[in-house]
């Protein structure tokens, strides 16, 4: 479930919606290193900052879903979509997998500009990829049919770590990871449950 054994060209076949959100991170983290004024103006309106969202810049409760500054941040995004992301695309559909995907890093930056202050700004798909994790989460403790046994063994200590890593690391956007994950398991509340 979590290995990938397809070449690329399988690879962006079964799972077209991973491929997309993954080359759209790498574009938008290589425009903020273009040196052009014009293209750090870009990536300045696609950061989560709460003072301008309470100006009324809505638009900073979803572009800091596909927004990276640092390389490391990226790459750690991107990995995790790469592992986790495609079993999901699988078992939801390509509709509902992007609607949970970005529903819930929605979720977690309307809970960051409530719950942090006025000056707070965020960028990464954190939310949604803990968003991801919350629908395991519910796989694990009410549809244990769709993963096996060591799928089920892998999530539980990927979740357990991911969750300590939250608030050992700094620079963490703990309320978005927090609020992707919660938002995550309640939506597979009400989406997912057996027909």
């Amino acid at each position: 479930m979590f290995v990938r054994t397809e070449n690329f060209r399988e690879f962006i076949k079964l799972y077209p919606v991973v491929f997309l959100l993954i080359l759209i991170h790498i574009v938008v983290w290589l425009l903020a290193k273009i040196p052009l004024e014009s293209m750090q103006s870009l990536i300045y309106y696609f950061v989560g900052i709460n003072g301008n969202i309470s100006q009324g810049e809505w638009w900073r409760l979803i572009t800091p879903i596909i927004t990276h500054i640092s390389f490391s941040h990226l790459l750690f995004n991107t990995f995790s979509l790469l592992i986790f992301a495609p079993a999901l695309e699988r078992i939801l559909g390509k509709g509902k997998f992007i609607l949970m995907y970005f529903t819930t890093g929605i979720i977690a930056n309307v809970a960051t500009y409530l719950l942090e202050n006025i000056y707070y700004t965020h960028v990464g798909a954190s939310g949604s990829i803990f968003g991801l994790f919350g629908i395991y989460l519910f796989f694990l403790l009410y549809r244990k049919d769709i993963l096996g046994r060591d799928n089920a063994q892998v999530l539980m200590t990927m979740v357990i770590i991911a969750l300590v890593m939250t608030f050992v690391n700094s620079n963490i956007n703990v309320i978005a990871h927090l609020a992707g994950i919660i938002s995550g398991f309640v939506l597979s509340l009400f989406t997912l449950q057996r027909k």
